[in-house]
């Protein structure tokens, strides 16, 4: 894997690199092979510009590359979602709040980068701008021949391409179900869903205002402990605790269920090393994760909240949207204004018993997907592949939206052996619980490595 960034910083800091050479590899990687489809625009410039600036190793992010999820509003660009529906949009007036504290951090913007059309999928799928191919950057190779490439994860897609691939440190983006973690998993990168309260969500083009995290991906955990104070405006304290001391569970349901063949051996793999070094893991039954399917029978919030601000722009332009995520927005035009408050309050007395039964435990231990990334031909544009897209973005989504569901926080680490699909190991808990698991993947991080 690739120097991360703080690592970088601290060249850039004892004089062996400056700011400048650095960016000038992340454009180059940027504009090779490896980022095909990945940016939806790139700004030279502007990276170039921040790296020159006197003084700029002294700064949290030292001019260092960051790219931005093209859900996000830049100062002078056209925020268009992956979409070509706002296209004709004027330029935003100014940064949303997660660009401005990146920015004055010091990152160095490198672009926005590609994403599934309004972040409505977990697969990756861009119909209109292309999809970017999945990197594996354990390995800092391509996940897959140019003729049997995998897919990237979704939605923010190319925002885990970027960082996998080392045109970025840093990778903003947003997770409403699992638009951080699921693309972490299967590029190999570290991605973290905060407790959403933590970042603003404000100047993001919404899916679910419900659901919607501002968080980001980086190659290690340190570098997304830094991302994460930068982005929620405090400090994580330093943990005291050895592995020993924390208290583990695994969910014995759901959460394993329908896993391939590469990701159980993985996961084991990684349960059975972690015991190796002292880490205390009980098996729960968590049987409130079965009520999920069901208090979501009508739809969920993703749909009707997000029809409730495309329903204009549907009615108008609906043809120029991509089929499938039209087909789920629309599905939420049929929810009543009962049912949605009936979810809401089933929600929160769901989110209550869940954080019951976790008390005592530190963390959950879960695989970030049941299975490794498809290959794109496999879920490309099509009605043909309708029916695989949709059952694959199901599998690839069902773990990590319990965490939206739960109001709570999750981080994927990998954790597969080199020469293999990227697998993620996902820890997570209820809401807040965000410095513990920061805390306990500092220590996962190493172990699972050792694959």
């Amino acid at each position: 894997m690739k120097a991360d960034l703080i690592a970088t910083r601290q060249a850039i800091q004892s004089g062996t690199t400056n700011p400048q050479a650095v960016a000038e590899a992340c454009l180059d990687v940027a504009q090779s092979s490896a980022c095909v489809h990945v940016f939806m625009q790139l700004t030279p410039d502007q990276l170039k510009n921040t790296a020159s600036m006197a003084q700029i190793a002294q700064s949290p992010l030292a001019g260092l590359a960051v790219s931005i999820k093209d859900l996000f509003d830049i100062q002078g660009q056209v925020t268009k979602a992956g979409s070509v529906v706002l296209e004709s949009q004027p330029a935003a007036t100014s940064d949303c709040p997660a660009v401005a504290r990146l920015r004055a951090a010091g990152a160095g913007l490198i672009g926005r980068t590609n994403m599934v059309e309004f972040a409505f999928s977990g697969v990756g799928v861009n119909p209109h701008y292309g999809t970017p191919a999945a990197w594996d950057a354990l390995s800092d190779q391509a996940v897959g021949a140019p003729s049997q490439a995998y897919a990237p994860g979704g939605s923010s897609s190319g925002a885990a391409v970027s960082v996998a691939t080392g045109a970025a440190f840093i990778g903003l983006g947003s997770d409403t179900g699992g638009s951080i973690r699921v693309p972490a998993a299967l590029n190999g990168i570290v991605g973290f869903k905060n407790t959403a309260r933590l970042v603003p969500t404000q100047g993001a083009v919404p899916l679910s205002t419900t659901l919607d995290t501002v968080c980001a991906m980086t190659r290690t955990v340190r570098d997304t402990i830094l991302a994460h104070e930068i982005l929620s405006g405090r400090k994580v304290p330093k943990g005291q605790r050895a592995l020993s001391g924390y208290r583990l569970a695994v969910v014995s349901s759901v959460m394993q269920d329908g896993m391939d063949a590469a990701v159980t051996q993985a996961f084991a793999h990684s349960l059975k090393i972690l015991r190796q070094a002292g880490a205390r893991i009980d098996t729960l039954d968590l049987s409130e994760l079965h009520e999920i399917a069901p208090m979501m029978s009508t739809g969920g919030f993703s749909p009707a909240e997000s029809f409730a601000w495309h329903r204009h722009r549907v009615a108008s332009d609906g043809q120029r949207y991509d089929p499938r995520v039209v087909q789920r927005i629309l599905r939420g035009c049929g929810m009543t204004a009962h049912e949605y408050m009936d979810l809401v309050s089933a929600r929160q007395h769901w989110i209550r018993r869940v954080e019951s039964a976790l008390v005592g435990y530190d963390a959950v231990l879960s695989p970030t997907t049941p299975i490794t990334a498809p290959k794109i031909n496999d879920v490309a544009p099509g009605a043909e592949r309708d029916t695989e897209f949709f059952r694959l973005n199901g599998l690839l989504l069902r773990n990590t939206s319990v965490v939206n569901t739960l109001d709570g926080c999750g981080i994927s680490l990998p954790c597969h052996a080199p020469g293999t699909l990227p697998v993620g190991l996902m820890a997570w808990h209820a809401a807040m619980h965000d410095d513990t698991l920061l805390q306990l993947s500092l220590l996962l991080e190493p172990l699972l490595q050792k694959h």
